[in-house]
């Protein structure tokens, strides 16, 4: 899965170095050298230092998380200032949109993008971060038809993450939701279910090689039994869309998120569901207060880096 939907880019692409901010803390990743595998470090935060969502202030503390940022970067020593930024889902929307028919030129489609987004979200499309990528372009002797996924974040909130980046003395190259980050980890032809959970939000995938057949987040409710059941419904949601799309049941699920693959198969309780990590959590380089925090997302956008 080559994902390529940033929220922001730098000229020149995306960089050899990533952080992922969550409300439990920052995740940094970098390569060493071309061609070699990230190494990683993570630094906690205070409680209640970032509170992600669409509509309000998202960070709280921006001394404490930029200087968790510059202090889990210092460890991974990033051949590069620029950082790739993965942010919580709870913060941007991701649509897929099917259109007849659009421009190849990005300053012609992006207005068509906000236009087509207005009614979607509820918050200002105008001054909002906006990307996309076109996934296929299918042609019929009656019409043309493109299918892209969009993501889209309130101004204001982009804002917020970019400047306590800066403030860590690093650039905010590319930003990227932690669910788009971890599907670009995902290498495989097959169709396959994918979850991803915060704190606030859990997202389902669905996805078959280069193409994305479902995207869905829904925030979670207070109090571990309603979350639960959430997760659960969620999951069976996305699996019969599977079963309904494909023709067959899912046999297994990929997952990313802030507990461990066999502690959220315990809470989703389907025994037709085999869960896996998206990628494998490393023995090192992850502080103690953050062992439990998926490397998915910080993996992922430095997928095919130099």
């Amino acid at each position: 899965m080559r994902l390529k939907v940033p929220i922001s880019i730098a000229r020149g692409g995306r960089p050899a170095a990533a952080c992922e901010i969550t409300p439990e803390g920052v995740m940094a990743a970098a390569t060493p050298a071309v061609g070699q595998a990230p190494v990683y470090a993570a630094e906690p935060i205070p409680a209640d230092s970032l509170r992600p969502g669409l509509l309000e202030s998202n960070v709280a503390n921006h001394a404490a998380i930029s200087s968790a940022i510059r202090s889990a970067m210092n460890q991974v020593q990033p051949r590069v200032k620029s950082l790739t930024v993965v942010v919580p889902d709870s913060c941007v929307r991701v649509f897929l949109l099917d259109f007849d028919t659009l421009s190849s030129r990005q300053d012609e489609a992006l207005p068509v993008l906000r236009f087509r987004l207005r009614k979607s979200v509820p918050f200002d499309v105008e001054h909002a971060g906006i990307s996309y990528q076109v996934l296929s372009e299918g042609s019929s002797r009656l019409e043309t038809q493109w299918k892209v996924l969009a993501a889209i974040m309130p101004g204001p909130v982009l804002a917020e993450y970019e400047a306590v980046v800066r403030m860590a003395g690093f650039e905010p190259g590319v930003l990227m939701p932690a669910s788009l980050a971890a599907l670009a980890a995902i290498d495989s032809q097959e169709a396959v279910l994918v979850a991803n959970l915060s704190a606030q939000a859990l997202s389902t995938s669905i996805v078959a090689g280069n193409d994305i057949l479902l995207y869905r987040t829904v925030e979670l409710p207070l109090g571990a039994l309603a979350v639960q059941a959430e997760v659960q419904r969620a999951i069976a949601v996305a699996a019969a869309f599977f079963e309904d799309r494909l023709q067959m049941r899912p046999n297994r699920l990929l997952y990313s998120g802030l507990m461990s693959a066999k502690d959220f198969a315990e809470m989703l309780d389907d025994p037709e569901l085999t869960v896996s990590e998206v990628v494998t959590r490393p023995e090192t380089g992850i502080a103690s207060a953050l062992r439990n925090q998926s490397v998915a997302g910080v993996t992922g956008v430095l997928t095919g880096t130099n």
